[in-house]
């Protein structure tokens, strides 16, 4: 197999992530403007959001599946044409309907780059380098999370919402680019297709049944979703292989990295959700001050990721991963107690927090990889980013509900209420991963053998 150019691909690829993850954050500013001109209600105007960034999550768990029997050339670029066609469509847009099958068609093909790049990075990167890879990978993404609401607001009140499609359009200068550099993989073209289009389907209803349930706070839905799990927990049992590698599940090594990479992202995307609402109501911060608070935490998380990678590579993945909830926890502590007295806090935490987060998910990714064998590498890393994403979703949501409970004590306001929650789970977090640490010391499956 012909070794792979990371020194050009992986810069390019991180751009253009950067692009299809901006993509996400960019249209949260513009809600508002776009509800108003379509004359539609604000919950159905949410699902421009939410119609992405669920699509977003399952196509990027499909798109690595299938890479374990289908060529990365192949799907990359499927997956390009499905976003171009998405945004050509959001372009042109008149009507809201329209308007969100243009974002289901974009997150149709985002998932591709989401879950493709993770799968090439870990496939054909020798883990001496993987490190600074994912480190790039995970900047850009944090940089994307911080300048999305930047560059929504100046687009959208520029140029209205086709602005926003045409910002993703660029995606079409980078990867022409990338796909004749990428190797050509033998092992696809040799071995066998196969795609198991029910435990997909499953998979896609235990997600969905699951984000509904909490955003729409449905007994009903959860207990739907909860019997959809059930089928899904008996129609793993067959023999025959399944969308889902029951192999991984088997494993409690991957499985303890599933739940620190779920409580991860839940810390993060729960904060990214918290730190607007109390600069816009503690402080009356409008959506741009808002956006120029987070971006220099975003800027400098992109600003050290050299380093960070190149760490991660000299020291390993675990000094990271203890360091970075280390600081996570003392951010979170220090939000539960200070928000409410000045925007400077939220300000210099960001700069603190962000970068832990990347230096963090780049280290969990890399350890993930690590312990996986090269047949499983596109079903895991599918199923880690799928379990990010789930976290990211819920927390936001579960958020919005402790919000609602107004609890406010002496020593916490509304929101270091919800803080301390968020404490709580990346404490939980890093006991996990002392317990897989543990584990591994042991010698219990820490080289992932036994998968």
């Amino acid at each position: 197999m012909k070794k792979m150019n990371d020194r050009v691909i992986v810069p390019l690829w991180a751009l253009g992530l950067f692009i299809v993850i901006m993509n996400t954050t960019m249209f949260n500013v513009s809600i508002p403007g776009i509800i108003g001109e379509l004359g539609v209600t604000a919950e159905l105007g949410s699902w421009i959001i939410s119609s992405y960034s669920i699509g977003y999550a399952l196509t990027t768990v499909i798109y690595s599946r299938l890479s374990d029997s289908v060529s990365i050339r192949l799907l990359i670029a499927i997956g390009v044409t499905i976003l171009m066609t998405g945004s050509v469509c959001g372009i042109f847009a008149t009507d809201f309907n329209t308007l969100l099958l243009a974002r289901i068609l974009q997150s149709g093909g985002a998932g591709a780059i989401a879950g493709l790049g993770m799968v090439i990075v870990s496939r054909h990167i020798p883990y001496e380098r993987r490190g600074s890879a994912l480190a790039l990978i995970s900047a850009a993404s944090a940089m994307a999370f911080g300048m999305g609401p930047i560059v929504g607001g100046i687009v959208y009140q520029t140029f209205g919402w086709g602005g926003l499609f045409a910002i993703t359009c660029l995606v079409i200068l980078i990867f022409p680019i990338i796909i004749p550099l990428l190797p050509k993989e033998e092992r696809a073209e040799t071995k066998a297709f196969t795609f198991d289009m029910i435990g997909a389907g499953l998979t896609v209803i235990n997600t969905i049944s699951l984000l509904l349930a909490v955003t729409q706070r449905s007994v009903w839905i959860f207990v739907l979703c909860l019997a959809s799990v059930v089928v899904h927990g008996l129609y793993l049992r067959r023999n025959k292989p399944t969308f889902i590698r029951k192999e991984l599940l088997k494993q409690p090594p991957y499985v303890k990295l599933l739940v620190v990479g779920f409580c991860v992202m839940s810390l993060n995307l729960g904060n990214l959700f918290l730190m607007p609402l109390v600069l816009a109501s503690e402080f009356q911060t409008s959506a741009m001050g808002i956006g120029f608070m987070i971006a220099p935490g975003a800027i400098l998380t992109a600003v050290i990721s050299r380093y960070v990678g190149r760490g991660i590579d000299r020291l390993g993945n675990g000094t990271f991963i203890l360091w970075g909830h280390v600081s996570l926890a003392g951010v979170a502590l220090v939000f539960s107690l200070f928000t409410s007295i000045s925007p400077l806090v939220i300000l210099i935490g960001y700069l603190v927090f962000s970068p832990a987060f990347s230096a963090t998910l780049s280290a969990l990714n890399n350890e993930v990889s690590r312990i996986l064998p090269d047949e499983y590498i596109g079903s895991g890393m599918g199923m880690m980013q799928l379990a990010q994403f789930m976290g990211g979703s819920l927390a936001v949501a579960v958020c919005g509900v402790l919000i609602s409970f107004h609890v406010n004590v002496s020593i916490i306001h509304e929101y270091g209420f919800v803080y301390l929650c968020l404490l709580g789970l990346i404490v939980c977090s890093l006991v996990v991963y002392l317990w897989f640490r543990h584990s591994a010391a042991n010698g219990k499956n820490s080289d992932g053998s036994t998968l």
